[in-house]
């Protein structure tokens, strides 16, 4: 009986899980930051395939970081590079805690993850393989509390 009950219930999970998947999204991954800390000579690199040109694309950076996370906010500078070896680089400010010390985005205990809409409506030129390197754009030589830096890029509706 209680076997029986436990199939069920690994049954719903698995149903909750297969039904919760974005059918949106085209690429979602996270790197991982050392736990001694981001130095700022450090790039993340990320390598998204774009299979259809012709569709608009939302990108999202999201962060997960700890509570001891010393700021409010964190710069990334960012460098994309297309079909063609062109790179683009960027500088954005991800805003990680509201004026009064209160932590945005989602999670329990320590770790929190902030999406940031990046860009809206990207049309890729080309189908292929875009490299994306993000290092982190703060003061300090290494800066604690960063745990993983993501990118996320969804069909746009």
């Amino acid at each position: 009986m209680i076997k029986e009950i436990s199939k069920y219930i690994v049954l719903i999970f698995i149903g909750v899980a297969v039904l919760s998947c974005n059918k949106k999204d085209i690429y979602f991954s996270y790197q991982t930051v050392s736990a001694s800390g981001w130095n700022k000579d450090s790039l993340l690199t990320y390598n998204v395939a774009i299979r259809d040109k012709t569709l608009p694309y939302n990108l999202y950076i999201n962060v997960r970081h700890h509570g001891n996370y010393p700021y409010q906010n964190l710069w990334l500078f960012l460098e994309n590079k297309d079909m063609k070896g062109m790179i683009q680089k960027d500088t954005i400010e991800c805003f990680l805690a509201d004026e009064f010390g209160k932590w945005l985005g989602t999670g329990a205990g320590a770790l929190k993850e902030m999406p940031v809409l990046y860009r809206q409506q990207v049309i890729f030129p080309d189908s292929g393989i875009y490299q994306m390197k993000i290092g982190q754009g703060m003061r300090d030589s290494i800066l604690v509390g960063i745990n993983d830096i993501g990118i996320r890029v969804e069909k746009a509706n």
